[in-house]
């Protein structure tokens, strides 16, 4: 048996990596988060008119974009919040990471002049100072209750904070307090000054 027959065995055996193996990145999730504008790194390209169709639809633009699957989420020191929530009145137990971690993993542009635009997959979106969410140690949740929330509920992304533990939102009615808390979040556009 000479060199190449030996080693062509092997591979199909499985005891070499076939070259073609060896070079395929590892196997990612859906991304379910994008972070564009002023950020320093990106893991993927520009907008893609047919692969990102409800941004395109949402007409966002971008050249370079870090994109977020649930692992990567999850590799981020979780945080634990537990806000009354508007839906029916009760505290509810949610985790996620601090949003500014993962604008940080993005190499977003973080200084107190910094503008975000949160949004959701079903168009809405809301403008939040960065030193609001820093303030307000907003997170992205990932789960509720200690589920995965859904899509179709909060989820699966919700940009949240603990309301009951800021005074000057705490006072209002309960359905003010989350106007800038988009769940179903997918985009968050990082605006410097």
């Amino acid at each position: 048996m000479d060199k190449r027959q030996f080693l062509g065995a092997a591979a199909l055996a499985g005891a070499l990596p076939l070259p073609a193996q060896a070079a395929r990145p590892a196997q990612r999730g859906p991304t379910l988060l994008t972070v564009t504008g002023a950020i320093g790194r990106g893991n993927r390209g520009p907008l893609d008119p047919v692969r990102d169709q409800m941004m395109y639809k949402q007409q966002l633009k971008f050249d370079k974009a870090h994109a977020f699957d649930h692992a990567d989420l999850l590799q981020l020191a979780p945080h634990t919040i537990r806000p009354t929530l508007e839906y029916d009145a009760k505290p509810h137990l949610l985790r996620g990471p601090l949003l500014v971690d993962v604008l940080a993993r993005a190499g977003a542009r973080l200084d107190d002049g910094t503008l975000l635009v949160l949004r959701a997959v079903d168009g809405y979106n809301v403008e939040l100072p960065l030193a609001d969410a820093r303030r307000r140690r907003f997170i992205v949740a990932t789960h509720v209750d200690g589920q995965p929330m859904a899509l179709g509920g909060l989820g699966p992304l919700w940009a949240v904070y603990d309301a009951d533990r800021v005074p000057e939102m705490a006072r209002l009615p309960l359905p003010q307090r989350f106007a800038a808390c988009p769940w179903a979040l997918y985009h968050v556009e990082v605006k410097a000054n």
